[in-house]
C-alpha cells in the first residue's frame, strides 16, 4: 500500500516531551529558596488536582515532578560567616572598577535581574569562598574580582 493512503496519527509528529533537566552537582538553598520550593510544589499539586484537561495537567505533573524533586533533594545552606562568601551572602564586589552588589543564592531562587545569583553562575562560582579584601580570577583573568563586603542576607535567611 501506498504510504500516501495511510492514515497518520497525530502523536507521530509531535516533539517527544522529556523531562525537565535537573541542574548537575548539590542543590545548595537557603532558607528562603527551601520556602520557594515548598509553595511551588503546593501551588502545583492543587493545579493538578484542579486541571480537567489531560494535555495541560501532564505539564504540570511534569513541572511537579522536577519542584518536587528539588524540594526532596534540598540542602539548606547555614547562614554565612561575615567576611566570607557563601551561599547566602550578599557581597559588593568591584569588577572592571565598576561596584556591584549581588546576594548568592541556589538554582531555583536565582533571579539576576534581582541581585539574587546562582553559587553555580560563573560570578558565583568565581566569589565562593572567598573573603573582604581578597582577590579573585574570574573569566581568565587572575585578580579580576576584588571582594568588598559580604554579609549574610537577612531576607534570604528568613
Amino acid at each position: 500500500m501506498s504510504v500516501a493512503f495511510r492514515r497518520e496519527s497525530d502523536d507521530e509528529h509531535k516533539e517527544p516531551e522529556f523531562e525537565l533537566p535537573i541542574p548537575l552537582g548539590a542543590n545548595l538553598v537557603t532558607p528562603r529558596g527551601l520556602r520557594l520550593l515548598c509553595d511551588e510544589v503546593a501551588r502545583l499539586e492543587a493545579a493538578v488536582a484542579a486541571e480537567s484537561d489531560e494535555a495541560a495537567r501532564k505539564k504540570l505533573q511534569r513541572q511537579l515532578r522536577y519542584f518536587g524533586t528539588r524540594k526532596s533533594t534540598a540542602d539548606v545552606q547555614p547562614p554565612p560567616a561575615d567576611g566570607v562568601v557563601g551561599v547566602g551572602s550578599c557581597v559588593r564586589y568591584r569588577l572592571h572598577g565598576a561596584e556591584k552588589k549581588i546576594t548568592i543564592v541556589g538554582h531555583d531562587e536565582a533571579d539576576p535581574a534581582a541581585g539574587l545569583i546562582a553559587f553555580s553562575a560563573p560570578i558565583g562560582r568565581a566569589l565562593m569562598g572567598a573573603e573582604v579584601g581578597e582577590l579573585v580570577a574570574f573569566q581568565g583573568v587572575d585578580d579580576a574580582i576584588m571582594v568588598l563586603a559580604a554579609t549574610s542576607d537577612t531576607k534570604v535567611q528568613a
